[in-house]
């Protein structure tokens, strides 16, 4: 089995938060040979820890972490790496990958432009 966990910042608004948890229903929607989990770095639970924990338990044998992030700042560039470690040495059987944030990628730049022609 295959898990996703999509990570970003974290908030103290629940309903922030909340739009995480209605994304990753969404990619499991699309990826339904996945399991797809939600994490957060601050400010809310689950932590990467906490969500990787529950894919291993559920029989996950490679799991892909992607940062929420548009810029990769430091929780991109250091904490998330350092996070993902810990797991792998923890869980030393199961490969982890980390993605890169979304950044400048053509998708977001697309996004953008539509929310600029909806004004």
């Amino acid at each position: 089995m295959r898990g996703i966990v999509l990570i970003d910042h974290g908030s103290r608004e629940p309903s922030a938060n909340a739009q995480l948890d209605m994304l990753a229903e969404e990619i499991a929607t699309r990826l339904p040979d996945r399991v797809v989990r939600a994490a957060h770095m601050q400010l809310a639970e689950p932590t990467l820890a906490d969500a990787i924990d529950a894919l291993v338990a559920a029989g996950a044998r490679e799991i892909a972490i992607h940062p929420f992030f548009v810029a990769p700042g430091r929780h991109v560039r250091e904490d998330i790496p350092r996070l993902v470690a810990e797991a792998q040495a923890k869980h030393s059987s199961i490969e982890i990958h980390l993605t890169e944030p979304l950044g400048l990628h053509p998708s977001v730049i697309d996004a953008v432009l539509d929310r600029l022609d909806q004004t």
